[in-house]
C-alpha cells in the first residue's frame, strides 16, 4: 500500500509500521515496536483500516451496519481540518496548519509520559492568535495521587507546542479522566 510519507514523532514513518504489521502480530516485535506509544497507535489505526477496507472488499450487495457511521466520522474528521492556527512567521506572509494537526502533536508529547495515555485535545485559537488547550487524559493507578506525572505531561506537551509546532501556549487545562490498571508489561489492563 502505498501511503504518504508521515514520520511519527519516534522518527519512524508510517509506511514502516504498515510493512511490520504482519510480523508483529505474528510475534516477531522488535524492542522499539513492542515499547513505542506512536507505533503503537499507528498499528492499531492501520489494523482498522485494513479491517474495515477487507469488510469492504468482502461484502457482496449491502454495506455493514455500521458503514455509515463510519464515513461520518471520516467526513467530521476532514470538516475540523478547516480551523487553522496561524504560526508566528519571521518572513512576510503567514503560515497556517490545522488546530487537529496541533492536537495530534500535542497528543503524541503526552503520551511519552509513562502511565499517562492522552485521550481528547481540544485546540481553541482566539481572535487575538491566543492558543489555548485542554487535554484529557487516562493516567495510570501508580500515578493517580501524584502531580509528578500531570507536570511531565504539561512540561513535554508546552515544549512540543514550541518545538515541533512552533506556538506558544496561552492556557493548558490537562483533565483526568480515566484511571487506569496495568498489567505486569506496562500495558493498560482489562
Amino acid at each position: 500500500m502505498a501511503m504518504t510519507e508521515y514520520e511519527l514523532p519516534c522518527e519512524r514513518d508510517v509506511e514502516q509500521v504498515w510493512e511490520r504489521l504482519d510480523a508483529v502480530g505474528a510475534g516477531l516485535a522488535d524492542e522499539h515496536e513492542l515499547t513505542c506509544p506512536h507505533c503503537r497507535a499507528a498499528r492499531e489505526s492501520l489494523l482498522a483500516l485494513r479491517e474495515a477496507t477487507e469488510e469492504l472488499v468482502a461484502e457482496d450487495d449491502a454495506p455493514s451496519p455500521d458503514l455509515f457511521g463510519r464515513i461520518m466520522s471520516a467526513v467530521r474528521a476532514e470538516v475540523r481540518r478547516d480551523r487553522m492556527v496561524r504560526l508566528p512567521t519571521p518572513e512576510p506572509g503567514f503560515v497556517e496548519i490545522s488546530e487537529q494537526a496541533v492536537a495530534a502533536v500535542l497528543r503524541y508529547a503526552a503520551d511519552t509520559v509513562d502511565g499517562v495515555r492522552a485521550r481528547r485535545c481540544r485546540v481553541r485559537t482566539g481572535a487575538d492568535g491566543v492558543v489555548e488547550v485542554e487535554l484529557t487524559l487516562a493516567v495510570s493507578v501508580r500515578n493517580a495521587t501524584g502531580g509528578e506525572a500531570l507536570a511531565k505531561v504539561r512540561e513535554r506537551v508546552t515544549a512540543a507546542a514550541a518545538a515541533r509546532v512552533g506556538l506558544t501556549l496561552a492556557k493548558l487545562d490537562l483533565l483526568v479522566a480515566d484511571i487506569y490498571a496495568e498489567d505486569t508489561a506496562g500495558e493498560p489492563g482489562e
